[in-house]
């Protein structure tokens, strides 16, 4: 066997808080959230003096993680375009399977969320949007109808 799973997918963040606040609206749960520093994890990720803090969060299921991470030390680098668009190279979102489109749409605004596009139907089959949370994060949002 090649791998066993996907464990996580990371993303970069400078106000912890608030993402998580984020993705626990959505409905991540928190796993946990700790400090995370010395020798061993700058040898994982080629960087010296790294002092950052970092939270596990886990879908419903149990079955997806995000790793959100804050660093102290050294500082966070910001990517540009910061609020790039659908089709620049790298990662551009990840997509969640939803009960209620508009429910999610309507609590995650409160959050600051707000519309990539606007919501869409494909066929007979899904209700789909794109929003940008904080720190230009996006998440796909699929209802499926049928």
């Amino acid at each position: 066997m090649t791998i066993q799973r996907m464990d996580n997918v990371l993303i970069v963040v400078e106000d912890l808080d608030a993402v998580i606040s984020f993705f626990v609206e959505l409905g991540m749960e928190l796993e946990s959230r700790m400090p995370i520093e010395g020798r061993w994890v700058e040898r994982v990720i080629g960087i010296d003096d790294v002092r950052q803090d970092i939270a596990m969060l886990r879908t419903p299921d149990g079955h997806s993680r995000i790793e959100l991470a804050m660093f102290h030390t050294p500082n966070a680098i910001s990517a540009e375009p910061k609020d790039a668009p659908a089709n620049t190279l790298g990662i551009r979102r990840i997509m969640f399977a939803v009960d209620d489109v508009e429910d999610v749409v309507a609590r995650l605004r409160a959050h600051g969320a707000e519309l990539v596009g606007e919501l869409a139907q494909y066929e007979d089959s899904y209700r789909l949007c794109y929003l940008r949370g904080p720190e230009g994060i996006i998440v796909g949002l699929a209802q499926q109808l049928s």
